[in-house]
């Protein structure tokens, strides 16, 4: 695709909050355009009435004629962006609804955001990158084995993460705090290929995601460079075993978290970020810090615990550790805070997140805090589901680096 992909934005208040250039900004950042499709007074008056969704909002009335002339195929789109303000209880309505809809009834990706008035391009960044990526590269998101020798790097916000495949194996990892970017991928680049017992030499291409991907990927001189979302969810579904039909994917990371719905190994909506780090992996490492125990600890205390005698009522990260410590004062087991803790990210997870999604079982998830069996346990019992993590789901943006630069091996043979 060598136009600039087209994105229908179906938004409403994105003028008056001046958060319209910001989604301009963002799209053409990754060579992408924005547009509102076009339709007729005629159009507006009969989708609105066959759409079946009672509202007010002139705006949303329009928005809602949109997306029927996106599916209907009236208006043609690589992607669709739906957004509303954070503030406005019927716009949510809407665009849960329409983003259901589209899903439902076309092969468009779809990302749904609640902007505020501080909404920058910066933000939606990663949104309209992976967006545009499933646009390009659909086929390539398609691909379920590996081939050749390859690596892939994870440039996290917390850590930083290598994996090296042959033959559809791992055979290599690394794992490192993020601390300096380059200081760090070196140092899982050298502990992945001396456990593969390999040079960079013997490595046929490689792939990087995560917040440090663009630095990386011209440290290493990369053949890919890709945001995390998709490639996480191809990650997911290919350790998972589960590349064909549905599935969602939760990631829980130290400064934001994902939630990915899935079809056949490829995005199809999907949601990122979340109100504070409160519904973080950084509040469950705040959480061990005070009791005193490592990150690996947590888990397993938590799993003996009972998170209801603990009452956690707060978004944020720092009145959220204020409870822990009052319930550790008043007498609480740090069994119960610990799980208490869990239960607070997933909770906010599901409340913040999960409800931008079609959630459609398996879910699985992946990410460092996916071996936290308390978090785990609590997100099951929230969704009433049992919850996959698999083998190696803490390298999962490494895996699905290396899994997708294998399709550049194919390319340099041809």
């Amino acid at each position: 695709m060598s136009r600039p992909v087209r994105i229908a934005q179906l938004t409403c208040g994105a003028d008056y909050s001046g958060v319209q250039n910001e989604i301009a900004e963002a799209a053409k950042a990754v060579d992408a355009e924005v547009f509102y499709p076009d339709i007729s007074l005629n159009d507006l008056r009969r989708d609105f009435d066959s759409f079946g969704l009672n509202v007010k909002s002139p705006d949303l009335k329009l928005v809602i004629a949109r997306a029927k002339a996106l599916v209907t195929g009236k208006v043609e789109a690589d992607a669709v962006f739906i957004g509303s303000c954070f503030r406005c209880a019927e716009a949510a309505i809407v665009r849960t609804e329409l983003r259901r809809y589209i899903h439902m009834n076309s092969t468009l990706p779809v990302v749904s955001y609640s902007f505020t008035e501080r909404t920058t391009s910066g933000t939606l960044l990663t949104r309209m990158e992976a967006l545009t990526t499933i646009a390009r590269r659909r086929a390539l998101l398609a691909r379920e084995k590996q081939t050749g020798i390859t690596m892939g790097v994870d440039s996290g916000s917390s850590t930083t993460k290598c994996v090296i495949m042959k033959e559809n194996e791992i055979i290599g990892t690394g794992w490192e705090p993020t601390i300096e970017v380059l200081k760090s991928s070196d140092l899982v680049v050298e502990a992945a290929l001396a456990e593969a017992g390999l040079t960079m030499n013997d490595i046929e291409a490689i792939g990087t995601t995560g917040y440090g991907r663009f630095l990386i990927g011209k440290h290493l001189n990369a053949d890919l460079v890709q945001e995390e979302l998709t490639v996480n969810s191809k990650g997911a579904v290919y350790l998972a075993d589960n590349q064909h039909g549905p599935a969602t994917v939760i990631d829980i990371g130290g400064m934001d978290n994902k939630a990915i719905s899935v079809m056949d190994g490829i995005p199809g909506t999907f949601t990122m970020g979340g109100i504070c780090a409160g519904a973080s992996g950084r509040f469950l490492e705040m959480t061990a810090k005070r009791l005193g125990i490592d990150i690996t600890e947590l888990g397993p205390l938590a799993m003996k615990g009972m998170g209801e005698e603990v009452p956690m009522n707060s978004y944020c990260i720092v009145f959220g550790t204020q409870s822990l410590v009052n319930a550790l004062a008043a007498g609480s087991t740090p069994e119960d805070v610990a799980a208490a803790a869990c239960h607070s990210v997933a909770e906010q997870v599901f409340e913040q997140q999960l409800q931008e999604i079609d959630i459609r079982e398996p879910v699985i998830m992946v990410g460092g805090t996916s071996l936290i069996q308390g978090l785990v346990r609590a997100m099951g019992e929230l969704l009433q589901t049992k919850i996959i993590v698999p083998h190696h789901s803490q390298y999962i943006g490494a895996t699905g680096a290396a899994l997708l630069a294998s399709g550049f091996v194919d390319r340099k043979k041809e």
